[in-house]
């Protein structure tokens, strides 16, 4: 769910399913003179100041080993010379360039997906409204996030462009950045935790000036996460479930400590991989996972296959898992935008809450009697 690269999309269906600034930071003693307004994401730190802001990127990457600082300022205000060397945004911003699928929504439930002007692989954008832009020619087309088209981008004079990174090197954000445009990393993939990943919204909204608002929505999806999350708890009995797919001779299933596991827990499953460490795939031999889920009562995320009959085409042993013949499957790949961009890639990080129920519909319909499922779809 990122606009974005062939391998973030492989990575995400993988597990159920960035340089490009300043190599420098505000110093941890300047920052200690406020509060960090970030509570669930790992990733980012807002700190807010008289006539401006710090917005420092944490983890723009896995296991980054240096962090990144931006500064918002609002108009006609007074920034220390301290800081006059990072990075200044003035804002609100009026024009946007973003690289993720996964921005849009904070974008449109902002209310200002009208300033955005730029985006690289316009196909995998699923949401109407963005894409009503996209057909009435309001939104170029600015290459692919490895190879970024920086001679349309430095005609747009976009008033930011956020973009994300695998790793240290990105050469198309650093030559941005020496054109003299306003580049920022954004590190929402990153994130492990639902309501983590969700809070990126802040991050949007303090480019706008929109802090309340941000705060506002996230407050509610917040609150629609936990509310639900308490019900799950009281259920007794916790459904067996699979997850991933095959992948050239290889079964990669989320690890027990990933965004996707993570989810499974909170709907009060038993993930058979669930006490397994790390945030990523792990890789295992067919027979491994079928003698340990064989018997699974339930199999999510089995990939981008929208059938059954897709499935046991791909590979006929998939026919022998019980989740299989009880038509047990369910997959997010069957939501598809106009152009084939997949729903689930693109809201799932902002609404975790709609993740949840949908889980907890299909795990223990019960407890949700009236919700309809949004994200996930039985296999047929």
């Amino acid at each position: 769910m990122k606009s974005t690269s062939l391998k973030f999309i492989l990575l995400l269906h993988i597990l159920f399913a960035f340089g490009c600034k300043q190599k420098t930071e505000v110093s941890n003693t300047y920052l200690a003179s406020s509060k960090n307004e970030i509570q669930h994401a790992k990733g980012f730190e807002i700190y807010k100041y008289d006539g401006y802001s710090v917005v420092k990127i944490t983890n723009p990457w896995p296991a980054a080993k240096e962090s990144f600082s931006y500064i918002l300022k609002q108009k006609n205000a007074i920034i220390p010379d301290s800081l006059m060397h990072f990075t200044t945004i003035q804002i609100p911003i009026k024009t946007i360039v973003v690289t993720s699928t996964t921005h849009i929504p904070s974008l449109e439930m902002l209310g200002v997906e009208n300033t955005l002007v730029g985006f690289p692989n316009t196909d995998y954008i699923s949401s109407e409204k963005t894409r009503k832009r996209i057909d009435a020619g309001k939104v170029r087309e600015v290459g692919k996030n490895e190879n970024l088209n920086t001679e349309v981008l430095i005609d747009m004079q976009a008033d930011v462009i956020v973009g994300f990174s695998l790793n240290s090197s990105n050469p198309s954000l650093t030559l941005l950045q020496k054109s003299g445009l306003k580049v920022m990393l954004n590190g929402d993939w990153t994130e492990q935790s639902p309501l983590g990943k969700a809070e990126w919204i802040k991050f949007f909204g303090a480019l706008y000036g929109l802090d309340s608002k941000a705060n506002s929505i996230f407050s509610d999806i917040e609150k629609e996460y936990n509310t639900t999350l308490a019900l799950a708890k009281k259920v007794t009995k916790k459904p067996t479930v699979l997850s991933g797919a095959m992948f050239q001779d290889q079964w990669y299933v989320p690890q027990g400590e990933s965004w996707a596991s993570l989810f499974l827990k909170d709907a009060q499953a038993d993930y058979l991989w669930s006490d397994t460490k790390g945030t990523g795939g792990l890789s295992l031999p067919f027979e491994v996972v079928l003698e340990k889920a064989q018997k699974a009562e339930f199999w999510i995320a089995p990939g981008d296959f929208s059938s059954l009959k897709q499935m046991s085409d791909s590979n006929p042993h998939y026919a022998q898992f019980d989740s299989f013949k009880n038509k047990k499957v369910y997959s997010y790949a069957l939501n598809k935008g106009a152009k084939g961009g997949i729903l689930y890639f693109e809201w799932s990080p902002t609404r975790p809450d709609w993740v949840l129920k949908d889980l907890i519909k299909i795990f223990h319909p019960e407890l949700l009697p009236n919700h309809k499922l949004f994200f996930f779809q039985k296999l047929e």
